[in-house]
């Protein structure tokens, strides 16, 4: 059975999540199909999607890559591969339960009857809603998120965040090909494209809870490629308008 909606996450080595997070998904009242990006985990992740698929034939798909090509990436690699197969919802989510897949419906609603095209699942849109997070990564993330605004413009208090459901026709308007950042500061671009397409980018309020299984994929080159990234995405923007 067909869904209108497609659930990316992007994983490498988590075998330790992957199956709870897809049983969660496919628990909804709602049908989500998911479609796993696995970069080659050592640790027999895409092994247990494949066992997985056994069970959930229709509604869970798998794409495997060669090596840990960043995250930008693999979500770029996830977009074209909705687009082919005609979803219209289309959703980031990571695989560690720090998103909770109980508010894909929400999203899913912001866009079908809110009239969002890009509904973004915000932790600092009322207050800051971050559990088992120490305060030094609060600070950082919500210090990034201001900066972040103040640099582009862009009037959304999570631009960093990774939880996240596009229309389709946003994907299909955004040059993917032309997407520079592969980490931390993807999230950020997709979103100020869509905002410089004049897109409608709403914030739905979630709590984000930290990993509780697996290791961290964050690092300070993650963070450094998102700092002056966005100071120089923000230059080609203007200087560059007919081809950013």
């Amino acid at each position: 059975m067909h869904s209108d909606s497609l659930v990316i996450i992007p994983t490498f080595n988590e075998i330790e999540n992957i199956e709870a997070i897809i049983r969660a998904v496919f628990s909804l009242k709602k049908q989500f199909h998911v479609l796993i990006v696995d970069d080659n985990s050592p640790d027999g992740t895409a092994f247990k999607v494949k066992t997985l698929q056994n069970e959930f034939s229709e509604e869970l798909h798998l794409t495997e890559r060669t090596e840990k090509s960043g995250l930008g990436t693999a979500y770029i690699h996830g977009f074209k591969w909705a687009l082919e197969h005609d979803y219209e919802y289309i959703f980031e989510m990571d695989a560690d339960f720090s998103h909770n897949p109980q508010d894909l419906p929400r999203l899913y609603h912001a866009c079908k009857k809110n009239d969002a095209d890009v509904a973004v699942g915000s932790r600092y849109s009322r207050g800051v809603n971050v559990v088992n997070w120490p305060l030094n990564r609060i600070l950082l993330s919500y210090g990034a998120s201001f900066y972040v605004k103040f640099i582009t413009g862009m009037k959304v208090d999570d631009p960093t965040a990774g939880f996240i459901c596009y229309k389709r026709k946003v994907i299909e308007t955004i040059a993917l090909n032309r997407i520079q950042f592969v980490g931390y500061a993807f999230q950020i671009e997709m979103k100020y494209r869509a905002y410089i397409a004049k897109f409608n980018i709403v914030e739905v309020p979630i709590i984000f809870k930290d990993r509780e299984k697996g290791k961290s994929k964050m690092s300070g080159s993650i963070i450094q490629e998102a700092v002056w990234g966005v100071f120089s995405m923000k230059l080609k923007s203007i200087f560059k308008k007919d081809n950013f």
